[in-house]
């Protein structure tokens, strides 16, 4: 899934309004984050074959520390801890670890049972809304369209920035996923981790758009240190 992880990021802004629409978003693209660095590193593997799904052209055979169950849970404990901590909030701690944890929930959802249950497992998971590409299609535009919705509802541009840009990035999404379900696929696997990590730029564009959007709900109260 992708545009699925950006809605409930966007969604997100609702709860935790004060903070940036780039780590609301980096919360539910952690996973896939992850998964080129630890590709890069020779730690997980995956195969380019074209046909694997009816969506998606990746075999991926081996993610057991980016993907599995086990390794979700953890990543979403250390990421609610360290944003919770950053922000002196429960809410942004809990809101940002939901975040994390929704990244295999969704993938559950849409992979062939291909996730692991932890590194090691002999157990895959997965319900294959891939296998259908319309399916896929009204899943996530569905979701997206729901957590532009939200995130609009909540926040109000300052200036011609704010609108401009965050509109700019909700069409370059939606141009990137289109190209993703039913362009070719990645010539090889070095060109499939820079095409992964670029994500990043996709995370700086959204702080900066943030940044010129004012929120219009109260943010909760941080916590007082005794």
């Amino acid at each position: 899934m992708f545009l699925g992880h950006f809605a409930l990021g966007l969604a997100a802004k609702r709860a935790t309004s004060q903070v940036s629409l780039g780590l609301l978003l980096a919360a539910p693209l952690l996973l896939d984050l992850l998964w080129p660095v630890f590709l890069l590193l020779g730690i997980e593997t995956v195969r380019i074959d074209p046909g694997n799904t009816a969506v998606t052209p990746l075999d991926l055979h081996d993610y057991p520390y980016s993907h599995s169950l086990v390794m979700a849970l953890i990543w979403s404990l250390a990421f609610g801890a360290v944003i919770g901590h950053f922000y002196q909030s429960v809410r942004v701690a809990l809101v940002g670890g939901a975040l994390v944890f929704s990244h295999w929930l969704l993938d559950y959802v849409t992979h062939r049972p291909d996730m692991p249950l932890y590194p090691g497992s002999e157990t895959y998971v997965g319900l294959g809304l891939w296998h259908s590409v319309p399916g896929t299609l009204l899943v996530e535009l569905s979701l997206f369209a729901a957590g532009i919705a939200v995130y609009v509802r909540s926040t109000r541009a300052r200036d011609k920035q704010g609108k401009l840009g965050f509109w700019a990035l909700m069409a370059t999404l939606v141009a990137l996923y289109f190209a993703a379900v039913f362009g070719p696929p990645p010539p090889d696997v070095p060109s499939l981790i820079g095409g992964s990590l670029a994500i990043v730029a996709l995370l700086g564009w959204a702080l900066w758009a943030d940044r010129h959007r004012q929120a219009l709900v109260t943010p909760a109260p941080r916590l007082k240190p005794r």
